[in-house]
């Protein structure tokens, strides 16, 4: 039911009605009271999506108004819950005076809470990054904005490629993703729909130059990217309008290039199971071996780096350096316990900018802040590298400390409007003021005394609620003796409550002094607040730095713990692996995990690997991935020794299921992985290949397996390891150049049992002698009758001539050594497509050319 279709409501409703025509996309909590109401569908939504009761309230047309509540102290975790599903929510608060008008009170949308901008601690995952993410594409220009209000930083970048694009999209995964309306994304990403003109450039750029009240974005590094300028104007002008005011803590834009980073696409993100696994337990991945922080924003920032694995050499090899020197005397264990007592200041300080911290969170900031000492005495003997720089920007605001410890009571209340916040002693008028309410418990037992002498009633009481005030109870037994100065203020049922002018008169003093305390208290807490802001940036500096150092320690800490090494960064082409271990399967797994090397260089660059299933060849290629994932982060790797050439991208394919969603097989979903590495990957590049072919028929499989490693090693010359169970594809190494077989070794005995399987999982040179997939199929518990008869099979299919009658022409291929395929020579109408520019051409220009390559086609064939 549409509540603009209602007429004749009670002005309450109409000022509901009002509100929610402005948030028509959001769910409206409208405050009543102790309740937040919603109405009309809302309620029935929120009924359904939270689980509570749908009632009803007066009627509209004849028809009752759909109605259902939440207490407002219980909120937040009602807020959680919607924002976990996706929802938004525009909070309508009492903004005016109760009476002071004619009327309801006047109610306002004070905020509009969506999943990209919450800021609450009880609305946060505190270990995870909130992004609100912000893309578009424009003319062949792709644009990304990112930003994480509850920390304030705020980054841009305009990958050159869609693939880039993409590739960035997955590994910022959006908590929030706004785009143009009309933008198609793949599957996966459902965005918010924006009007277009909220990614002009040209009105994006003013607003950003507002915001950082600069004269232009040439000191952030983005003057030249209009498309990563129109996504960053359209992200900050959503931000405002949900947070209905300024944003402070904004202070600054990075600008990152995609050519810094190793890129992974979606995929490959997923097949590494970095921060979540395939099985769905979260203990099964990369972060979960790794994240070992001593703090929320140390946690962040590490499953940011591992997210965002870099190229650059100075900064590798510059947290290398900080690892090692924290490894030296144990000194990472000094710096640990000294962030110990850190809260998570970056979400702390932007609750201060947008003036929604609490006094608990005032409190752990100046813990944090009272921690610095400690951890610049640890780091005072460090070399002047990294560490002396994050000392440098982390500071000291000893000044602050000793501010704030003058200022805050040792118990806090969980708001502020509660008061009791500020400490005895750091403001003369909220101490008078607090001195009148709290000696009113003096002044009534005295006051009880003297009335108890006086009447001679020795069970005559004083005592207060919030209802009536201040109040003398006397039993009903007592009527005849009340005195003729006492005003009857309540019946009950056994005894009337009364009161004096004395009484009055000290009512009206006490709660007047309670509300100015309550009033002052405000004053000062928004005064603290100010404060605090004048010197946000060095406060967001100090944090940013704490951070970095956590995750620094953190990965000291896993070297020592796991028996890490710190990788060689060399100039050379290749990847050196002594001893390399899978982190996490090494973690999990109840046997000796057993180590591997790989050499990739000039002369092995692409590796066949064939062996039994359950052999250890995933491990084995996704353990690659991992540690030269790790060495790009400055982490120390898995492995006894590791030298690592440049590396630009990982691409793997690993395994598929069926995206039933767009109507693709599994087969179709392989292809489409397999196309993306082939299109996409360089001589810089490290490819996963496992299976290629296995989900169509055995000739059509293993022609399209042969044909990619052919190409992977003739024309891309990606490092590739390349898993497969087609044993044809070993005769590769014998015709083409850098291909090398290797496998996974297994061996077979007789026991009690009959024959018994013994996987080795060691890696050695030359192709595997046989598949055992039967003998694995018989550890897997195949019935024992079914197992002969495959055996049986096998043999039959093994005495077939080679070339012979049974012998297909497919077979006849495969059994012979392949020979290398050349790239075919191009066409004339090849060369002249490559040697156009579009972007040179007028369409006059462009389509002449159209037809003349139409024509030259036509001669060619």
């Amino acid at each position: 039911m549409n509540p603009a279709e209602h007429a004749g409501h009670t002005p309450v409703m109409q000022q509901y009605l009002s509100l929610k025509a402005q948030h028509p996309n959001e769910l409206l909590l409208f405050r009543m009271g102790d309740f937040y109401e919603v109405f009309f569908d809302d309620a029935v939504k929120a009924a359904r999506l939270l689980n509570i009761t749908l009632t009803k309230r007066g009627e509209s047309a004849g028809t009752p108004i759909p109605m259902a509540g939440v207490p407002y102290h219980a909120v937040e975790q009602y807020l959680a819950r919607l924002l976990k599903l996706g929802e938004s929510v525009a909070i309508a608060e009492q903004v005016g005076e109760v009476g002071a008008a004619k009327g309801p009170v006047a109610r306002e949308v004070v905020r509009i809470v969506t999943p990209g901008t919450a800021t609450e601690e009880s609305l946060l995952n505190p270990n995870r990054q909130n992004l609100l993410v912000a893309c578009c594409r424009e003319r062949g220009a792709f644009g990304l904005a990112w930003l994480e209000l509850s920390s304030g930083r705020f980054s841009v970048m305009q990958p050159a490629t869609e693939g880039e694009w993409l590739a960035e999209l997955h590994r910022l995964s959006p908590t929030e993703l706004l785009a143009p309306e009309g933008l198609m994304l793949p599957a996966g990403f459902l965005p918010r729909a924006r009007p277009p003109w909220h990614f002009d450039s040209t009105s994006a750029y003013r607003l950003l130059v507002e915001q950082f009240a600069t004269r232009d974005l040439k000191g952030f590094g983005c003057e030249a990217l209009p498309c990563a300028i129109a996504a960053a104007g359209a992200l900050l002008q959503y931000a405002r309008e949900t947070q209905r005011g300024a944003l402070p803590h904004i202070t600054a834009l990075r600008t990152e290039s995609a050519d810094d980073t190793l890129i992974l696409d979606g995929i490959t993100r997923r097949n590494l199971e970095i921060d979540e696994s395939l099985s769905g337990k979260p203990q099964h991945t990369l972060v979960a071996v790794f994240d070992t922080c001593r703090t929320p924003m140390g946690s962040r920032l590490l499953r940011s780096w591992l997210a965002r694995p870099l190229r650059t050499r100075a900064v590798l090899q510059g947290r290398q350096q900080a690892v090692a020197w924290l490894r030296s005397d144990c000194a990472y264990t000094l710096l640990r316990e000294a962030l110990e007592p850190c809260s998570d200041a970056e979400r702390i300080l932007a609750r201060v900018a947008l003036r929604s911290a609490r006094p608990r969170d005032i409190a752990g900031l100046a813990s944090t802040l009272a921690a610095l000492p400690s951890v610049h005495a640890v780091l005072d003997e460090a070399p002047l590298s990294l560490l002396r720089a994050l000392c440098e920007t982390m500071g000291n605001h000893n000044d602050t400390v000793a501010w704030l410890h003058s200022a805050l009571a040792d118990e806090l209340p969980l708001l502020a409007k509660d008061g009791s916040v500020f400490r005895s002693g750091y403001d003369a008028e909220l101490d008078e003021l607090r001195n009148l309410s709290e000696n009113a418990d003096g002044y009534l037992s005295d006051l009880e005394t003297r009335e108890r002498t006086r009447t001679g009633i020795d069970n005559l009481k004083v005592g207060y609620n919030r209802v009536h005030g201040y109040y003398i109870e006397l039993s009903r037994i007592h009527a005849e003796r009340v005195p003729v100065d006492y005003t009857r203020r309540q019946t009950l049922k056994g005894a009337e409550r009364y009161i004096t002018e004395e009484l009055k008169r000290f009512e009206d003093q006490v709660l007047s002094a309670r509300e100015r305390a309550l009033a002052r208290e405000k004053q000062l807490y928004e005064a603290l607040l100010d404060r605090l802001l004048a010197d946000l940036p060095a406060l967001q500096d100090a944090a940013s730095a704490l951070a970095e150092l956590d995750v620094l320690a953190c990965f000291a800490e896993r070297a020592d713990a796991l028996d890490l090494v710190a990788p060689q960064l060399s100039d050379a082409p290749g990847l050196h692996i002594v001893a390399g271990r899978h982190p996490v399967v090494e973690r999990h797994t109840r046997e000796p995990f057993v180590a591997n090397d790989l050499l990739f260089d000039d002369e092995r660059r692409l590796l066949v690997i064939t062996g039994p299933n359950m052999g250890g060849k995933s491990t084995y290629m996704r353990q690659t991935s991992l540690i030269a994932l790790l060495a790009h982060t400055g982490a120390c790797v898995p492995a006894d020794s590791v030298r690592i050439g440049p590396i630009d991208r990982i691409f793997t394919r690993i395994g598929a299921a069926d995206d039933l969603a767009s109507g693709q097989s599994t087969f179709m979903v392989e292809m489409s992985e397999t196309a993306n590495i082939l299109h996409n990957a360089s001589e810089q590049s490290l490819i996963l290949m496992d299976e290629i072919g296995r989900g169509t028929s055995t000739y059509d499989g293993l022609s399209l397996a042969q044909a990619c490693a052919e190409w992977l090693a003739t024309r891309t010359r990606a490092f590739t390891l390349f898993a497969t169970h087609y044993f044809e594809l070993t005769a590769l190494a014998q015709t083409l150049p850098g291909v090398v077989n290797v496998h996974l070794d297994a061996a077979e005995y007789h026991g009690e049992h009959g024959e018994q399987l013994v996987l080795l999982h060691r890696v050695k040179d030359g192709p595997a002698n046989r598949s055992f997939g039967i003998q694995v199929a018989a550890l897997a518990g195949i019935p024992k009758p079914l197992i002969a008869r495959a055996r049986a099979c096998l043999e039959q299919l093994e005495r077939r001539p080679v070339g012979g009658a049974e012998t297909t022409p497919q077979m006849a291929l495969f059994n012979a050594a392949p020979a290398p395929t050349e790239p075919a020579p191009l066409s004339e109408s090849l060369r002249q497509l490559d040697s156009i520019d579009p972007n040179d051409m007028s369409p006059r220009q462009a389509l002449d050319a159209l037809f003349e390559l139409k024509a030259l086609r036509k001669l060619e064939r």
